[in-house]
């Protein structure tokens, strides 16, 4: 199958980490449609919006994949419905986590009238996908979805190596001046249960800059109240960027940082597509063969616990042993071997540059 041309509609409708790992196989469709429609979810919008290859965005909350999902809105479905007969599409692609269906989606689009629609599915999907296709559960999420855009004939063009990539904006000025060396590090996550304790990401910005680094706490606007609370307990000098970014005003601050400390959620993708080396502070409550930082220099800490793989947004075992047991001093030890120009005691410590408008 070697497609060629046409509207090509390619859905991803989690959050904005999840869009970022899709940005691969985009590309891969970009190659060869002559448009290409990106459909997400408002959690993934920023993200979307920062994908090369994506022509046109089209945003629909679904009741089957959000993960605080309303009630079902007959009114609103058959308008969205409505929208992708506008559209005029040729073709869709579905792409989502093992854990999810594409088969509500494909619904829709069939009621579209869309030609042609393909997803990995392991339920049997009648007449609702033209290509139903099957990859292994124990590949990344990346490699799951140009799995999915090769079935469909698409493949990356010559010289395009498959990392994460995003559209930078020179209008975007990093909040940091780029010849200061600095880490940055993320306390929060769209999961909590993928997050450190407030009070250990303090433990680990105070000790960092008792080695000579220069600290930059970030977070999303609604992560405001958790950088702060970190930054003012490191008793330390921290620089708290927290809420004062859009997602590529972060993907700036990232691209200046010497390495970035985060858990598994969006801003470690965002760090791999900018190619800033990851520390993670990986919870198993997913596969890290599935969603660890792709193709960038990283570290992956966590302690076994039997719970492995449990899903959970909130960690139902006292003491969240599967990260509260990482050390300080392992996280530490990482960042100087992924970021040596800007540890020991003797680093140069000059005045920290902030830069309005990021």
């Amino acid at each position: 199958m070697t497609p060629r041309g046409g509207h090509v509609l390619v859905a991803r409708l989690d959050n904005e980490g999840d869009v970022l790992l899709t940005g691969p196989a985009v590309r891969a469709v970009a190659a060869q449609a002559e448009r290409v429609t990106m459909l997400c979810g408002p959690r993934g919008k920023a993200a979307a919006e920062l994908l090369p290859g994506v022509d046109e965005l089209l945003v629909h909350r679904a009741p089957w994949i959000d993960p605080q999902p309303g009630p079902i809105d007959r009114e609103a479905e058959m308008a969205f419905v409505d929208e992708l007969v506008r559209r005029g599409l040729d073709r869709a692609i579905v792409l989502t986590s093992q854990h999810q269906s594409p088969l509500p989606l494909a619904l829709l689009l069939r009621f579209a009238g869309v030609p042609f629609v393909a997803a990995t599915s392991a339920d049997y999907p009648g007449s609702l996908l033209d290509l139903r296709h099957g990859v292994s559960d124990r590949v990344h999420e990346v490699e799951r979805g140009l799995s999915l855009v090769g079935a469909c004939g698409y493949e990356l063009p010559p010289g395009d190596e498959g990392r994460l990539a995003i559209r930078r904006s020179a209008g975007v000025r990093s909040a940091m001046s780029p010849e200061l060396p600095y880490v940055v590090v993320h306390p929060g996550a769209s999961v909590p249960a993928r997050a450190w304790a407030p009070e250990r990401n303090a433990e680990l910005v105070e000790a960092l800059a008792e080695r000579g680094h220069r600290v930059v706490v970030t977070g999303s606007p609604g992560e405001i109240d958790l950088t702060a609370r970190v930054a003012r307990a490191a008793r330390a000098e921290v620089v708290d960027l927290g809420g004062t970014t859009s997602l590529g005003g972060l993907a700036e601050v990232l691209a200046g940082a010497e390495a970035v400390v985060v858990g598994n959620t969006g801003p470690a993708h965002l760090a791999a597509a900018v190619g800033t080396p990851v520390v993670s502070l990986f919870a198993p409550t997913v596969p890290a063969v599935r969603w660890r930082p792709w193709k960038v220099a990283h570290e992956l800490f966590h302690v076994e616990v039997p719970c492995a793989g449990c899903r959970a947004r909130e960690c139902p075992v006292p003491g969240h042993p599967c990260l509260e047991g990482v050390s300080t001093a392992e996280v530490v030890a990482a960042i100087e071997r992924l970021a040596p120009r800007s540890s020991g005691p003797g680093a140069r410590r000059s005045p920290v540059a902030i830069g309005a408008g990021a």
